[in-house]
């Protein structure tokens, strides 16, 4: 079992290389927390995605992850940043079946599906930040603090 992550973690996407290792991370985060191996491997599905746009249509960037305690529950929220040229047409990049080449053809609309919360901020020339938030089904209450 893997130690649980206690802060914000940044990641780097760059690369292919760097896609591959965000996966990683995030998998192992979402271990450590808790969650289910379906539920770990939806999350790295829609981060799969989210990663590859940063780097692809953004230009590269970083995701930030940051663990979620809190009211009896454990989470993961990642968000995607990149510097690019921003999304044009926010609507039709949410459309179902939207996706642009060497995606995994499932687009942001995808992405959302898979987790319990989305957010995406996009300006012109300015870029995209995309968080999401995921939390633990079924698994191991958060205790309460002095509990032991």
């Amino acid at each position: 079992m893997h130690a649980p992550i206690v802060s914000a973690t940044r990641l780097p996407i760059g690369s292919d290389a760097d896609l591959a290792w965000v996966r990683q991370e995030v998998r192992q985060a979402a271990a450590a927390l808790g969650f289910g191996l379906v539920q770990q491997t939806k999350l790295v599905t829609a981060v799969s995605e989210l990663a590859r746009n940063t780097l692809v249509h953004g230009g590269g960037g970083h995701m930030d992850m940051t663990p979620l305690n809190g009211e009896g529950k454990r989470g993961l929220r990642l968000s995607f940043v990149d510097q690019g040229p921003g999304i044009r047409d926010v609507e039709r990049a949410m459309t179902d079946g939207y996706t642009t080449a060497n995606g995994l053809g499932m687009g942001l609309s995808g992405a959302k599906r898979l987790v319990a919360e989305f957010a995406l901020d996009t300006r012109s020339g300015q870029g995209t930040t995309v968080t999401i938030a995921d939390w633990v089904c079924g698994g191991v209450p958060v205790p309460r603090a002095g509990a032991s």
